[in-house]
């Protein structure tokens, strides 16, 4: 089996991602953040890290997953 993709499996992808949003898109809006009137030359995104699952015994305490959380900084 091969390691890579194809330059053009991806671009039949991405023709998909499109046509799917385009006939979807009224249902695909409301699962981002949306800002409208931006006056400025950037924005920032607050991003998550990984977490780290761990099994949990019956009546015992959950451990938190210690996300670790930093800022995106994108050029508009």
């Amino acid at each position: 089996m091969s390691q890579t993709i194809d330059q053009a499996f991806v671009r039949q992808y991405e023709a998909d991602v499109f046509i799917a949003y385009q006939r979807m898109g009224t249902k695909l809006r409301g699962t981002v953040r949306n800002v409208t009137n931006v006056v400025g030359k950037s924005t920032t995104f607050q991003k998550i890290g990984k977490g780290a699952a761990v099994t949990k015994a019956r009546h015992a305490d959950i451990t938190p997953m210690n996300l670790d959380h930093s800022n995106v900084e994108c050029l508009l």
